[in-house]
């Protein structure tokens, strides 16, 4: 009698690519007053009672919600207490500026890498430096040639995505080897080292996404 075939579960993921915030306000008074409303409709106080509680005063409390004042540090600190929240939960709706590069076709910008002495050819595709997320994002499109040739595996902070899309490589990963072909990834720690091994069908496009913290 064989064992019954246990079908292996779906990967769970935390975040939903297709869900979208709340409206965020571009005016922050607009969006800290929103966000003092929202605290004291959830605990179903009145503005009398949160400015019994605050010391603040009815009219303060109302320009305050309707986005007519800017409140300083030290009320936000009073409200927070009030609320038992974090300042930084007054700012939660405040829309900061997003950065997005396009990059059309032929004016990626060609960059020498390690690699680069090898023959290898390394295109940046965009490049956002500082920003909210506390991650830096390097993606490259790396084409390697007739002329190129292997060299010592590269080992670096973060973790490393690569796309296969023409000719065929051998990629080290640690003590693995993995053949790579139009259509197949290899998503890995790049803290180990890597780096192609076999340059099996030439000329090779891959993609290289590179991700690790800011800082």
């Amino acid at each position: 009698m064989t064992d019954p075939v246990i079908p292996r579960g779906k990967p769970s993921f935390d975040q939903d690519p297709h869900r979208v915030r709340e409206v965020a306000e571009r005016n922050l008074e607009a969006a800290i007053g929103r966000e003092v409303r929202n605290f004291r409709r959830q605990q179903n106080m009145t503005v009398a009672e949160l400015a019994g509680i605050t010391g603040l005063s009815i009219g303060m409390l109302s320009k305050i919600e309707n986005g007519i004042t800017s409140p300083s540090l030290n009320t936000l600190q009073v409200l927070s207490h009030a609320f038992s929240v974090p300042v930084t939960a007054f700012f939660r709706s405040y829309e900061e500026r997003r950065e997005a590069q396009h990059v059309r076709a032929g004016e990626h910008l060609e960059i020498e890498r390690r690699g680069t002495r090898a023959g290898h050819q390394y295109h940046l595709l965009g490049h956002i430096g500082s920003n909210a997320s506390g991650v830096v994002v390097e993606p490259y499109l790396i084409t390697l040639t007739t002329e190129s040739d292997t060299f010592p595996a590269f080992q670096h902070d973060g973790l490393e995505l690569l796309y296969m899309l023409e000719g065929e490589v051998d990629y080290r990963h640690g003590d693995e080897v993995y053949p790579l072909k139009p259509g197949d990834s290899l998503f890995f720690d790049a803290d180990a080292p890597h780096g192609p091994e076999v340059l099996v069908k030439l000329p090779a496009r891959y993609l290289s996404v590179i991700a690790y913290p800011q800082g």
